[in-house]
């Protein structure tokens, strides 16, 4: 296999286009070129009069080494493709099928890995299934009461299933994993660009049918997924775990069970406080999510092209304060929308979404700044989750029990909006104007104002009288981190804490990834079910 890298063509070019640019390279035939695959395609936009798409490509040619050799660029060289391999069992016997607890992206992924190698594995979901759970938020957002089990943060897929379904990832991957979890999402039915985009994205639309059918092949390996079943206890015998609680009533004997919670399971993050289990409260970031119009951001890092040629255009903004904030934007969405992502009654949170097209009117992102555990109020392992709460609460209070939203320049004035801009909100679930810099203490507010401010002389126009502020936005990451050891196990034997709620993760493919990290070291320990 040779690897062609930097091949750049105009974003207007055409398959063929890109295969004369292979042959040129290589300095071949077309009947030389066996086959070839787009590793990689991100968008040079570095001179926004030449716009251009720059590849990465694998291609197998006749005679690679000799070809390689006459080419004599530093941009061409063999290479091995390298495939995922899952571990060899292990030799001690399992009494029970494993149990993974929570069905977002780590559980599920952790789940299908067990269960296509004969482990078997029960997977407990607090939530509803995909299916009900679509209808229980819509329903939601439409004004109807929160389900305190089945809305944006629980239920089958996780809090990803209502996001853009990003799968990018900084998380270094020697052994395939990440290549791995691409693939498996396009066998379940996401695009197949999304194997090489730079900044893959599925969409929370095409998301729910790939996470329905992720669900059926875990069932038809041998494992069992129950919905609306919370673990509500967990039972410790001589340091290992014994049982589990199921909804308040039932125990059923577990000797390996997975915590893949997610990063809102408050309620199991109090009961396991409890037990002899180390928790440690760990530093996210809070802050608002800011919409513009698409159009603006297109312009902004496009420059005039003609519409439609190339994708909604995202972006990236970071700021260093001189009170020593760190403020960036998170989760970006562009032609999405701001999304009610509650999970408590009486308090606010609100999340990114955007669909597979990304065609709505507006872009949306996350502008936040981190808080470390010296901002919460005591020292125990859920003093971040009440710092979450008290801005939630906040959040509630402004709104009136909807989503509060204010222009940007009143932001700046603290004060309440009273009429809009030209901006308009693109939001699922009921909001109200109001004041959203109330509901967070003056630094972080201040550093929020100060952030997008030097994001204006990044982006012309970010900084906007009318651009849109809605709060709060405080499910960046897990409040808690759940210790663990080289073996994945807590201080409990037979618990792993695993995925985004156990503070090992921060999106989709990373949390993914992690839930097979699981997998492999129950497999790796013990025999299959």
């Amino acid at each position: 296999m040779i690897r062609l890298q930097q091949v750049k063509l105009p974003v207007t070019h055409t398959k063929e286009e890109l295969t004369k640019a292979i042959e040129k390279t290589l300095h071949v035939s077309s009947e030389q070129i066996k086959s070839y695959e787009i590793v990689k395609q991100s968008l040079d936009a570095r001179k926004k009069a030449e716009l251009k798409y720059s590849y990465v490509i694998d291609a197998e040619v006749l005679k690679e080494q000799k070809v390689v050799k006459q080419c004599r660029n530093k941009n061409v060289s063999l290479t091995e493709k390298k495939k995922y391999v899952f571990p060899k069992s292990g030799s001690q016997p399992l009494k029970q099928r494993p149990v993974i607890v929570g069905a977002g992206p780590a559980g599920l992924f952790c789940a299908l890995m067990l269960a296509r190698h004969g482990y078997r594995p029960i997977l407990f979901e607090r939530g509803c299934d995909v299916e009900t759970r679509m209808k229980d938020v819509e329903q939601f957002w439409n004004g109807g009461k929160l389900k305190k089990n089945s809305n944006v943060q629980f239920g089958e897929g996780g809090a990803g299933t209502f996001s853009d379904g990003k799968l990018n990832t900084l998380v270094k991957d020697e052994k395939g994993r990440n290549r791995f979890v691409l693939e498996t999402f396009v066998h379940a039915g996401a695009p197949q660009e999304i194997l090489y985009v730079n900044k893959p994205h599925i969409g929370t639309d095409i998301l729910r049918s790939v996470v329905w059918n992720l669900r059926e092949e875990i069932k038809a390996c041998g494992g069992a997924v129950f919905f609306e079943t919370q673990v509500t206890d967990l039972e410790i015998k001589d340091g290992r775990v014994n049982r589990l609680e199921l909804n308040g009533k039932e125990w059923m004997d577990a000797e390996t069970v997975v915590f893949a919670v997610g990063h809102s399971a408050r309620d199991t993050f109090e009961m396991l406080q409890k037990k002899p289990i180390s928790l440690q409260a760990k530093s996210f970031a809070v802050g608002v999510r800011i919409e513009h119009p698409q159009k603006m951001i297109d312009l902004a890092q496009y420059g005039e092209i003609e519409s439609g040629i190339l994708p909604a255009a995202a972006y990236k903004v970071t700021e260093k304060l001189e009170n020593g904030r760190g403020v960036y934007s998170f989760c970006m969405c562009p032609g999405g929308y701001v999304v009610n992502a509650s999970s408590e009654e009486g308090r606010i949170a609100v999340n990114g979404m955007s669909y597979h097209r990304r065609d709505g009117e507006n872009a949306n992102s996350a502008i936040i700044v981190t808080v470390t555990p010296e901002d919460f109020e005591g020292k125990d392992a859920l003093a971040g989750v009440r710092f979450q709460r008290k801005l939630e609460e906040a959040s509630y209070h402004a709104g009136n029990g909807t989503i509060p939203v204010q222009c940007f320049e009143d932001f700046c004035a603290d004060q309440e909006t009273k009429r809009l801009g030209e901006v308009k909100p693109q939001i699922c679930g009921k909001w109200k104007l109001a004041n959203v810099r109330t509901c967070f203490p003056e630094e972080i507010a201040h550093s929020l104002e100060m952030g997008i401010k030097a994001f204006g002389k990044k982006i012309k126009g970010f900084d906007r009288p009318d651009a849109v502020i809605s709060g709060v936005e405080s499910r960046t990451s897990s409040p808690i981190r759940m210790e663990r050891s080289e073996t994945f196990e807590s201080s409990v034997a037979g618990l792993y804490p695993c995925g985004e709620g156990a503070g090992y993760a921060g999106g989709i493919t990373s949390a993914a990834m992690d839930g097979i990290k699981v997998a492999e070291q129950i497999a790796m320990k013990y025999q299959k079910f």
